[in-house]
């Protein structure tokens, strides 16, 4: 075997065993809910769900539709149970909620709708943009965009 081939084996055995290690430094997600449909918003809660049982720290933005699952007078859409377990997208944000996610809509949704925060859920706010630039920016942070 040629110094180039041993090197390049070595190199992707390198990689191979690193890529767990880079895994297991994922420490926080945050999720980004913006799709309108709600078999699509309660897919990417229930994979939320799932990473918080993980024990990574969550940080959920509801932007534009997918904000008024947070609404505390919500759209029929929101609240309809969806197959095949009868979740739906409100039900499993306050689940994400209890399990510590933190939940917020984005900082123009409100306004758009001319309302205040007294229109959400109990245990959601609302995303101030630079922390949330932040948080999408750092290097320890998963982001999944729904």
């Amino acid at each position: 075997m040629t110094p180039r081939k041993t090197a390049l084996i070595a190199a992707v055995a390198l990689a191979l065993a690193a890529a767990p290690a880079a895994a297991r430094d994922v420490r926080r997600l945050v999720t980004v809910l913006t799709d309108p449909n709600p078999q699509t918003q309660l897919m990417g809660l229930v994979l939320t769900l799932q990473a918080l049982d993980r024990g990574t720290a969550v940080r959920v933005l509801l932007c534009g539709p997918a904000g008024d699952i947070a609404l505390a007078d919500p759209p029929a859409a929101a609240t309809a149970p969806q197959p095949p377990a009868g979740l739906s997208p409100q039900t499993a944000l306050a689940a994400a909620i209890g399990k510590g996610a933190r939940a917020e809509v984005c900082a123009i949704y409100l306004p758009g709708r001319g309302a205040g925060p007294e229109a959400l859920i109990e245990g959601v706010g609302v995303a101030k943009p630079d922390a949330m630039a932040r948080d999408l920016l750092d290097r320890q942070s998963r982001v999944w965009s729904f």
